[in-house]
């Protein structure tokens, strides 16, 4: 029997279905957005336009989660891809031309500011990644892609569950005028005038009309001198070589660094080497997980920058290496600190084959808490990212990229065929949750709705900010949901590791989603049930 808990005026069920879509999917974190880009799959659009229109319709409806003031990451495969590789796209933002570390270090930060601070906000990219994404690949004009969001925007949608818990936080922050008002409960409708004007003039004037438009010139008077006219100015999307690694028979696709993702294919690296064991509820399968997840990321903090050799981060001798740290029998220590939520995942595919992985955030809920008057966005705080330690290569520093916990997957077949599309929102535990789903999918041979169904953990900080794991990997919790089997706890508990059974947490263990794509039939998948209202919507 599934187990069922509320969630003040919904039940979250820890068991899902796994969806067939003939003629293609989608899924999201709201059915609403999935919908959008199911409607764009019917109307004759490709797996790249139903992840627009889906990631459109999402900065409308969860902003407490994304929204066109944060950044974007997309992978593509499949036919009508154009290529024999994944395509990769990099739409992350850039510190502004006034992005000064040493102000910041002589007001006495150590850290990038969190909340309430422009200066943790880079030039937002997502905007620019949906029209590189459309430009190269999308088939439906721009506007039929982007419609069903402005719809959204301009006739109102129910407030979730979700949206209406946390709209209070914003009390206080200037310019949030539409989304701050009294009373708002869940199903009450929100109309959001502000990004659909945005949206409207994107189908307008393409680029200039966000970049150059009102948007823009708001955001360099929010900005007050760390924005300047040639930052929005210059291109924020980047097509990459992705990185891969070969592992459980498949090839595991992710974004390289600034990207997070290298972690979740040395996690699975590890695993593979050490032997994994194909029940999950073994209790060496949990810890061999978590220890794998542990031994690839602690040294993360010097590690991972824009520009990073991220083939050398998941080279086989580097993982024999970390492979050979594992003890059966206890945790590793690793150190305090190695010297050598707000996002969304979605995915979808269309019935020809092709699928996109598709992550965009607001890093922290929603952002850095600094609107941009008139427009009805929230800036993202991507810009925590940045290290303040003078000559570091992620100091905080005109033009740079900040290191990102954003982590999207994508798994080919050795002849090169497309396997699945998966990834989760989650902070650090990103890589950590996609680890997961490989091994369910790729080890145990999982359907979908499993996979998204089964029990999670991970590693916590006590007191971080869920950006922050690595600066103490030796202090790590693991947490492990509700459901777990109890030979987890105990299994962990043994081995050293100290463990907290989780209440209900719908955003504390990933908003996660999957497609898979058989070689003969139609794509299956599944939608988070923790997200609460997220579906998974079959063509």
């Amino acid at each position: 029997m599934a187990s069922r808990r509320a969630v003040g005026a919904r039940v979250v069920s820890w068991e899902t279905g796994t969806v067939e879509g003939p003629g293609g999917l989608v899924c999201s974190v709201d059915r609403l957005a999935s919908d959008a880009g199911a409607a764009v799959l019917r109307a004759g659009g490709n797996a790249v336009d139903a992840a627009i229109a889906t990631s459109a319709a999402l900065t409308v409806t969860t902003p407490h989660m994304c929204g066109m003031g944060g950044d974007l990451f997309a992978l593509v495969a499949g036919p009508g891809a154009g290529s024999s590789e994944p395509l990769v796209l990099n739409a992350s933002g850039r510190a502004g031309s006034g992005a000064d570390p040493d102000r910041l270090r002589a007001e006495g930060h150590r850290s990038m500011p969190f909340l309430g601070d422009v200066r943790s906000a880079p030039v937002p990219g997502c905007v620019d990644g949906w029209l590189t994404l459309h430009d190269r690949l999308g088939h439906l004009p721009l506007g039929d892609v982007l419609a069903p969001a402005i719809e959204l925007a301009e006739s109102g949608f129910p407030a979730s569950p979700l949206l209406a818990a946390t709209l209070p936080s914003l009390a206080g922050v200037t310019g949030c005028d539409e989304l701050v008002r009294s009373g708002v409960a869940a199903g009450d409708l929100l109309r959001r005038p502000g990004p659909a004007r945005m949206l409207r003039a994107v189908v307008a004037e393409g680029r200039d009309g966000f970049y150059g438009g009102e948007f823009g010139a708001r955001l360099l008077e929010v900005g007050a001198g760390e924005y300047s006219a040639d930052d929005l100015a210059a291109p924020l999307a980047d097509w990459v070589d992705g990185l891969a690694l070969d592992v459980w028979g498949h090839r595991v696709w992710t974004v390289p660094p600034n990207s997070s993702g290298y972690l979740g294919l040395a996690g699975a690296g590890i695993a593979e080497r050490v032997g994994i064991v194909a029940d999950p509820d073994d209790p060496a399968w949990v810890h061999l997980t978590v220890e794998a997840a542990r031994l690839a990321g602690f040294d993360r903090p010097e590690r991972l920058f824009e520009g990073a050799d991220g083939a050398a981060l998941v080279a086989p001798e580097r993982l024999a290496e970390r492979a050979a740290m594992f003890d059966p029998g206890q945790a590793a220590r690793l150190g305090d600190r190695h010297r050598d939520g707000g996002t969304i995942y979605l995915c979808a595919a269309d019935g020809n084959g092709m699928g996109v992985s598709l992550i965009q955030s607001n890093a922290k809920g929603y952002g850095s808490h600094v609107a941009v008057p008139g427009t009805g966005i929230i800036l993202h705080n991507r810009g925590i990212g940045f290290s303040l330690e003078p000559g570091h290569p992620a100091e905080y520093r005109p033009g740079r990229r900040p290191p990102t916990t954003l982590a999207p997957a994508l798994v080919t077949r050795p002849d090169g065929s497309l396997r699945a599309v998966l990834g989760s929102m989650g902070g650090d535990s990103q890589p950590q949750v996609v680890l997961q789903m490989l091994a369910r999918l790729l080890v145990s041979g999982q359907e979908p709705g499993t996979v998204l169904s089964a029990p999670r953990w991970v590693l916590d900080l006590e007191g971080g900010t869920g950006f922050d794991l690595w600066d103490r990997p030796d202090r790590h919790r693991v947490r492990i949901e509700e459901h777990a089997p109890s030979s987890w706890q105990t299994g962990l508990e043994e081995r050293g590791h100290r463990v907290e059974r989780a209440g209900i947490d719908v955003a504390g263990f990933g908003h996660a989603h999957l497609i898979d794509v058989p070689l003969d039939g139609a794509p299956r998948g599944a939608a988070d049930p923790r997200s609460v209202i997220g579906a998974a919507v079959a063509v």
